[in-house]
């Protein structure tokens, strides 16, 4: 289902001081749909970064859609923090629980701050593994690389997961976005929106561009 309102959520992940991300947030605002706060800690992901205190400042600082995904080994302990620091999206990924059912009570605990629940997926992880939980969440995050570090380039076997959850969508009048993260650029995103995709998570490619409102837009305009 080919969808032309596309939006594009820029990831705070390749800005490696602490001291620079909020700068880097507001000088996105009203270029950026959202802010894409890639949290790591260190466990589920080999690399840790910051934290939810970091996510408050860059929330006080800029009115721009903060989109925060936890690459976190215990999720269920961090989405209050999140959410209190201003996440209006929150989302977890699926093999950070050993218990399945806990994703329901994570689930719950982002909606009832009226925010937006997102289920992110590994590359390696099957969609059946995750259907029973598609009509609950607003957001399925699709991994087009390995978590845990900026600048990887998409591994094209995403893509058949990518047809699936849009024809599982479409079949069933299923509500959710498919958002993407990891490798996009000018180069694949005008088959990843004509494949279905609705968010574009850009980390390298919009933050080494010269002008990024103009990377920003190519993006976009791919459809």
């Amino acid at each position: 289902m080919k969808n032309n309102n596309i939006y594009v959520s820029v990831s705070t992940d390749p800005v490696k001081e602490y001291s620079k991300v909020v700068e880097y947030a507001k000088n996105l605002q009203g270029i950026a749909d959202m802010i894409h706060c890639d949290v790591k800690d260190g466990i589920f992901v080999s690399s840790k970064n910051f934290d939810a205190g970091l996510t408050r400042n860059i929330n006080q600082n800029c009115l721009t859609m903060l989109d925060v995904h936890l690459m976190c080994k215990e999720p269920l302990k961090m989405i209050d923090d999140y959410l209190k620091a201003g996440a209006n999206i929150v989302t977890i990924h699926y093999e950070a629980f050993e218990d399945k059912n806990d994703i329901v009570l994570a689930l719950d605990k982002i909606k009832s701050a009226k925010a937006l629940a997102g289920l992110a997926i590994k590359p390696e992880t099957e969609i059946k593994d995750v259907k029973m939980f598609l009509h609950d969440f607003d957001i399925i995050l699709v991994l087009g690389v390995e978590p845990g570090m900026s600048g990887q380039k998409f591994i094209p076997s995403v893509i058949d997961k990518i047809k699936l959850l849009d024809q599982i969508r479409e079949k069933n009048d299923f509500k959710y976005k498919i958002e993407v993260d990891g490798g996009v650029s000018e180069e694949n995103a005008q088959e990843l929106i004509s494949l279905g995709v609705d968010i574009l998570v850009s980390g390298s490619f919009v933050y080494k561009s010269q002008n990024r409102k103009a990377t920003i837009e190519k993006l976009k305009a791919n459809r």
